[in-house]
């Protein structure tokens, strides 16, 4: 866990657009365990500017490239779940498959739950009318952006920490949206320098399902009415 999470530490740092706390060491300790040393940052006061931190996060995500696809050197976690990470050239397949595939199968393994398990794999096979007109590159994304991996320094620049990474489409950055606090300053910002893409609203929800399915996994029931609910509208609007 600590390995992945210093090398996406890594990735993200040598990017030089947003600041994040710069990994030194990982390894294990003498009497079992293991440990990551890390840059100390002094936070602020509050989170920051919201136009300034959409801003760095695109910069991040121009500057943050892959020439192997979509992926990462090693698989890591989001939260305690694996995150599998396996390099694929395509992203529709990625993300069907490492994303939303791992996880519902770890629904049904876990709760037995074949219904959001079949309908969630109807879904997963029927994806590329979502993305009609749009040319995937891979980015480097934090993984898991939430309120509490957010932050700022004493000056006030904004501050990124215990990341999820993967090289993805920079639409699934925004999959924790719901629990990030994300105002309309902060995505202007964001699109001034990563463009909007056609169909960006109708794959918002995409994004999302990822993380609730994780959820569900690991916090249990109350997360399932969501991702179920997210799957069925797509199924609907995808009539299949």
């Amino acid at each position: 866990m600590f390995e992945g999470e210093a090398l996406g530490l890594g990735a993200m740092y040598e990017t030089r657009t947003i600041r994040v706390p710069r990994p030194f060491k990982v390894g294990a300790l003498p009497t079992g365990g293991s440990y990551i040393i890390m840059e100390f940052i002094e936070f602020g006061s509050s989170r920051g500017n919201q136009s300034v931190f959409g801003k760095k996060l695109a910069e991040m995500h121009k500057a943050g490239k892959s020439g192997k696809g979509f992926g990462f050197d090693v698989d890591n976690t989001i939260g305690s779940t694996p995150q599998i990470n396996k390099w694929t050239s395509n992203w529709i397949e990625f993300y069907a498959e490492h994303r939303l595939g791992y996880q519902l199968k770890l629904a049904l393994d876990q709760y037995g739950d074949s219904t959001i398990y079949q309908r969630g794999h109807r879904l997963m096979k029927n994806l590329a009318p979502l993305f009609e007109g749009v040319n995937v590159e891979p980015c480097l994304l934090h993984g898991d952006l939430w309120s509490g991996n957010i932050s700022s320094d004493k000056n006030g620049e904004p501050v990124i920490l215990d990341p999820a990474c993967y090289y993805g489409h920079n639409e699934a950055e925004f999959g924790m949206s719901w629990c990030a606090g994300f105002g309309g300053s902060f995505y202007n910002s964001y699109f001034e320098v990563m463009p909007k893409q056609p169909g960006f609203e109708k794959r918002r929800d995409l994004y999302m399902l990822y993380h609730y399915l994780n959820h569900y996994n690991l916090f249990g029931s109350g997360y399932r009415s969501s991702a179920l609910s997210i799957i069925d509208d797509y199924l609907r609007m995808l009539k299949v």
